[in-house]
């Protein structure tokens, strides 16, 4: 059995090789494709079969993935992704793979996340190639609040628009083990599986973890949205990415990050990390 992921070297799916190997995988049945070609060496170097991937060579993506039994698309940065993601699904779909997985976003068919809008299309696309297709959505990862931490430490405040929102977080490593399950088991063609943390939080609570865990006064500062846009000009930020990232916060604020259906947890078969145990990893 082959198991092929493109984004292996990434953050996700590097930590989606280490939960492979945790199983048992055997690393020759491991396909590592990506562009950073000093990763690639490393992984080799492991024991992987690893290629550098150009999507946009669609006819030679398809080569590469001649023989794979099932192929783990990790989702790209925003930008020009989801033709991205159409030149991949191509690659699969000539290449006859028979299980694709696309890490997705959380309730990407009806959120109000507009960041969710290409999983959503790149979903759409799965569906129209006729590949069998398992959906991973995943939720908000902890680590995209590592700054907030930082933040806590060097000024003991946390100031951001979010408010009353609440953040179901899991640390990245908890989403890679669920797709090394789904990657490795049978039976998880044609589902959808909505991956966040088994608790949601809100600012205050995170502030008083932070203080907890850094044993230092720290509290958060909610912000209009307005000032927050100020705020984040007066940092540097263009016009353009301030306002995604107001946008961003105000979906957060209405509670896009909020849901906690409990797919995560009983898919890698145990609670996910609490919000406590992550951030002593960063003290």
């Amino acid at each position: 059995m082959t198991i092929a992921i493109i984004g292996a070297t990434g953050k996700l799916g590097a930590l989606t090789i280490d939960a492979l190997l945790r199983r048992d995988v055997p690393a020759g049945d491991i396909l590592a494709l990506g562009r950073n070609t000093d990763r690639l060496t490393e992984l080799a170097d492991r024991g992987l079969r690893a290629a550098t991937v150009d999507l946009d060579d669609t006819a030679g993506t398809a080569k590469t993935l001649a023989g794979v039994d099932t192929l783990l698309l990790v989702s790209f940065g925003p930008g020009d992704r989801v033709a991205q993601h159409g030149r991949a699904i191509d690659a699969a779909r000539r290449a006859g793979v028979p299980h694709l997985v696309y890490t997705s976003g959380l309730k990407a068919p009806t959120t109000i996340l507009e960041l969710a809008a290409d999983h959503k299309a790149t979903e759409e696309l799965i569906t129209a190639s006729g590949i069998p297709a398992t959906f991973l959505r995943n939720g908000w990862y902890t680590e995209n609040h590592q700054q907030d931490f930082t933040g806590a430490r060097e000024r003991g405040v946390i100031a951001n628009s979010i408010g009353d929102g609440r953040m179901a977080t899991a640390p990245r490593k908890d989403f890679a083990e669920a797709a090394a399950v789904v990657l490795s088991t049978p039976g998880h063609e044609n589902k959808a599986y909505e991956l966040s943390g088994d608790t949601a939080w809100s600012f205050d609570e995170l502030a008083a973890t932070a203080a907890q865990v850094l044993d230092t006064p720290v509290h958060y500062q909610a912000l209009t949205s307005e000032q927050e846009r100020e705020q984040l000009l007066g940092a540097g930020l263009d016009e353009g990415t301030a306002a995604f990232m107001v946008t961003l916060n105000a979906n957060m604020r209405d509670g896009a990050m909020a849901p906690t259906p409990g797919d995560l947890s009983r898919l890698i078969g145990h609670p996910t990390e609490p919000l406590a145990t992550t951030l002593r990893t960063w003290v």
